[in-house]
């Protein structure tokens, strides 16, 4: 089982010692937690997509410790720097022509890669030690809920990798928010984040498009997340775009579980069914405790979760967008 292991400074040499020897590494990020190796090394990132059961046209994201280290591995324009400006260190990735330092098994074959710098005080001690960027998409199996905690780690790839670097809860709980601007002029979404599109918008002083829809079969994509199943538990999930009513929580057969955007006013105080992502219904405590609620609902033996869908502004995109994949079928 894998050894979790504190953010000191011996730990910290042992483990960038461990990457640069083709390692793999459970690593915390302000996001979720990522699965991370040495980018620039095929063999490593290989070791990612076989311990998560990832497809090969699902890329990597390569994580660096600031802007002018991109230039080693993607070519960036004067959009990047103006965002990376304004959001980095953060939850923000930019896509970017590539160069040929990165191994094709990193971008899927495409010509351009995924290029973040985190904003996680654990994971930049870690990334600004290391000779290389880290490839890290979420440190969880393939498809299963996203983990937001060092144990979350381990209870899905505790028997596939040998540490997990623990950096606490997720202050997120959400993937970053992905934006493709090899093209400076046509700037565009291609998923939902923790950081809204509203504040790039903000920042750009012009609408963005929004992402495509999902690949087809086979098809790589340009950024992960892509795929119409992701985040999904194994209890059947299904949404609802309307408000849930405790009364009707409370009648149903206590084998269904039911999400709650904020805490209802109206419900008993002992209902085991009935279960909440925020007392307020904020935004941001919901997308931070979205998974994690998932993962605790999953594991509790009902036989369904409905769960109520958030508004379709700011982190509500993002916070949509994990629902709609995780009740795929």
């Amino acid at each position: 089982m894998a050894q979790i292991l504190q953010p000191t400074e011996e730990n910290l040499r042992l483990l960038r010692k461990f990457l640069s020897f083709k390692g793999l590494v459970g690593i915390p990020s302000e996001t979720v937690y990522g699965l991370a190796a040495n980018a620039l090394d095929a063999e490593a990132c290989q070791k990612i997509f076989v311990a998560k059961g990832r497809p090969s046209n699902d890329p990597l994201i390569c994580h660096v410790p600031n802007f002018e280290s991109i230039s080693k591995i993607c070519t960036p324009n004067g959009l990047a720097k103006k965002l990376a400006d304004k959001f980095w260190p953060g939850p923000l990735t930019m896509i970017l022509p590539k160069k040929s330092i990165v191994p094709d098994i990193v971008t899927s074959g495409l010509d351009s890669v995924a290029v973040r710098c985190p904003a996680h005080p654990v994971f930049k001690r870690l990334i600004e030690g290391c000779e290389f960027p880290l490839a890290a998409p979420s440190a969880n199996p393939f498809s299963y809920i996203s983990p937001t905690s060092a144990e979350h780690v381990q209870s899905g790839l505790g028997n596939k990798i040998e540490y997990i670097l623990d950096g606490g809860s997720c202050e997120h709980g959400l993937e970053s928010t992905i934006i493709d601007i090899r093209n400076p002029n046509a700037p565009r979404i291609l998923r939902y984040g923790a950081l809204a599109t509203e504040a790039l918008e903000k920042a750009l002083d012009r609408e963005i498009a929004k992402p495509p829809k999902d690949l087809k079969p086979n098809q790589a994509a340009l950024a992960p997340g892509a795929l119409p199943k992701h985040y999904s538990p194994k209890t059947c999930l299904k949404l609802r775009n309307t408000p849930i009513t405790a009364k009707e929580a409370e009648n149903a057969s206590q084998n269904t579980a039911f999400l709650f955007l904020r805490k209802p006013s109206d419900t008993r105080s002992k209902t085991d069914n009935i279960f909440w992502l925020s007392e307020g219904g904020q935004l941001d405590q919901i997308a931070a405790n979205l998974f994690s609620a998932l993962r605790r609902l999953d594991e509790s033996h009902f036989d369904l979760i409905i769960a109520e869908e958030a508004p379709e502004l700011e982190l509500g995109l993002a916070i949509n967008d994990r629902l709609r994949r995780a009740a795929s079928q």
